[in-house]
């Protein structure tokens, strides 16, 4: 077993996973009340069926065999039906039919309902799902353990749904199991513990071979999400440039390949174990049935059972030997599904840290004095190097500023914090003098307006992308009209075969791909389609030509008029708008000034203007 390794669960741990069945029942039942009730009475239905129909079958033979012994049997057709001694036989078979009709019609039925009934789960399991996930904190999505464990929730929502299936005919087969058991206990009681007793290793092996599929998935959880990389990075719109141009194909194939076979040799180990394994055990299920139809062919020729019981018990006992094999079997396989749903409660279990008070304050409208760190220390979780340490600045209502210094310096940090991305580690934000922790936290949120470096290209329409800025106005196409003309994006959408409505990105087949710069225009519009008291460019023009830049910043005091803006930018061309710069270095503010100010003293902010600068000479 490889190191950290979770170990093989034992049978208690099997056992204790059927406690996710009664949760998972309820998902269902919320789902659709319904289509759950229809589906427990046609599977009820279903399950009497089996033994009325042997029971019948039964008559019926019993029926001919003493009809056939009459002394003065009629000889034809006409013969019997004049006589009236076929009237009970005629009912028999017609309550056969009847039988075999209603069969045929609830199976249709229960394939229905299921169908609907799973569809009904899907969705509302991946609503929950979504729904639970939007309130997790961004340090959970950005936790490698925690991605695991989603991406293996993600995979119960469709994984573990045939789960309904199984157990559903598992109460149906229990019902008919008893309905045979009773029938066979009338003539032998111990014919149904025989066969009871010689399946039960076979109950046993299978739950300790689908435990150890269970243990070979949940340790391979990581390399599967490697592998899923791997194979989507091989092949997509996003890569194929620099795979070609690289020659990072055979690189990519080998290390996927790497991965699957290593899963692929301990999957077959297992299999290998349990085909030797339950093929003994299986041969003493067959053994117990063969004894008992040798005791039940005995009985008949004696005389003690009637040829239509040998057929009842004969048929009663191989549907009986074939259910307890399936139900055992289905026990085990459900015990060992259940335990995958560990992974989706425990998803849901989980508890942002980050969330608004329980009395939280609204936030100021408009906001009068601003945002302060004081003395802020941060470090992402399980990292030791503070991202910011001894913050102290402040961010005046009405004001711009910009922030500036190198990769790591601690910029995108300031704004994860001003958001409530994270909370800091030490000291803390004011807004107007109050924690921002004793404010309701989607307020917070809607009134900050980030557009960020490494902003999303959504595969949705053009219009959606801008009226992603402010989502609950997306069928107000006057306001983001008006957010693309002050962007630009404007142009880039008149050149567009559908206009605002085409889909935009190249993962689906109608689709147009869009230049980094135009994506980049549609990315500053969501920031316009926002009208946020705090608003934050992260490097928002950094994809845009010299003239493209120019106005869009021309345009940008519009913008930011009696709002408060942070812009961060590595072009200086950029920050030097700002009514103060502030330089960072190392996590702490180095130094802070307008333009003039920082340029006309010795420091860090004139060493890297000369820098780039010199770019330009």
């Amino acid at each position: 077993m490889a190191p950290g390794a979770p170990p093989t669960p034992d049978f208690s741990a099997r056992w204790a996973a059927l406690k996710n069945i009664p949760p998972f029942l309820r998902m269902v039942w919320r789902a659709s009340p319904g289509l759950t009730l229809a589906m427990l009475v046609l599977r009820l239905i279903r399950a009497l069926m089996p033994v009325a129909m042997l029971w019948v079958g039964k008559l019926i033979i019993d029926q001919v065999v003493a009809l056939s012994a009459l002394p003065d049997a009629p000889q034809t057709l006409e013969g019997w039906w004049n006589s009236g001694l076929a009237e009970t036989l005629v009912l028999l078979v017609a309550l056969e039919l009847g039988l075999a009709v209603a069969q045929d019609l609830t199976g249709r039925l229960v394939s229905y309902v299921d169908a609907m009934l799973q569809e009904k789960l899907v969705i509302d399991i991946s609503i929950r799902l979504m729904d639970h996930a939007a309130g997790l904190d961004l340090a959970s999505f950005e936790d490698a353990s925690f991605q695991d464990r989603l991406d293996r929730a993600r995979r119960n929502t469709m994984g573990r749904i045939p789960l309904l299936g199984q157990i559903m005919q598992q109460v149906q087969d229990v019902v008919t199991v008893a309905s045979f058991a009773v029938g066979l206990t009338l003539y032998n009681p111990w014919l149904v513990v025989l066969l009871a007793l010689a399946l039960i290793p076979s109950l046993f092996g299978e739950m300790h071979f689908n435990a150890q599929t269970y243990a070979l998935n949940h340790r391979r959880a990581p390399d599967r999400r490697e592998r899923d990389y791997l194979r989507m990075i091989a092949a997509t719109s996003e890569t194929a440039k620099e795979v070609k141009i690289f020659g990072l194909s055979p690189w990519l194939r080998d290390r996927y390949l790497t991965l699957a076979r290593r899963f692929y040799v301990e999957n077959r180990a297992i299999q290998r174990r349990q085909l030797s394994v339950m093929a003994v055990l299986t041969a003493l299920g067959t053994l117990a049935y063969y004894g008992a139809f040798l005791w039940i062919i005995a009985r008949t020729l004696t005389g003690t059972l009637s040829i239509g019981d040998l057929t009842f018990l004969s048929g009663s006992f191989l549907r009986l030997r074939g259910l307890l094999e399936g139900l055992l079997s289905s026990f085990s396989s459900m015990a060992g599904e259940a335990m995958y749903l560990d992974d989706l409660f425990e998803f849901f279990t989980a508890i942002p840290a980050i969330a608004s008070p329980p009395n939280p304050l609204p936030i100021p409208q408009p906001i009068r004095h601003g945002f302060r760190f004081d003395d802020v220390g941060f470090r992402y979780p399980g990292r030791e190097a503070w991202a910011v340490r001894r913050m102290t600045l402040e961010l005046a209502a009405g004001e711009t500023v910009a922030l500036v210094g190198e990769n790591g310096a601690g910029k995108t940090t300031i704004v994860k914090l001003l958001a409530r991305l994270y909370d800091p580690d030490e000291g803390r934000i004011t807004l107007d003098g109050r924690d921002l922790r004793e404010y309701d936290l989607d307020q917070l949120r809607a009134t900050v307006g980030v557009i960020f470096q490494d902003f999303v290209r959504y595969a949705v329409t053009a219009a959606e992308n801008i009226a992603i800025g402010r989502i609950e106005a997306r069928d107000d196409r006057p306001r983001i009209v008006s957010s693309a003309e002050r962007a630009l994006a404007d142009e880039v959408i008149a050149k567009l075969p559908q206009g605002y409505d085409q889909m935009v990105g190249k993962r689906f087949a109608r689709g147009l791909d869009l230049s980094g710069g135009e994506w980049q225009k549609l990315a500053i519009a969501r920031a316009y389609m926002r009208d946020a008291q705090l608003l934050v460019l992260d490097e928002p023009t950094a994809a845009l030509d010299a003239r493209a830049e120019y106005e869009v910043f021309q345009r940008f005091r519009d913008l930011t008029a009696g709002r408060i803006a942070l812009l961060i930018s590595h072009r200086f061309s950029s920050v030097r708008m700002a009514d103060r710069i502030i330089v960072l270095e190392g996590g702490r503010v180095q130094d802070q000034g307008s333009h003039a100010d920082l340029i006309a003293r010795p420091g860090r902010y004139r060493e890297l203007f000369e820098l780039q600068a010199q770019g330009y000479r």
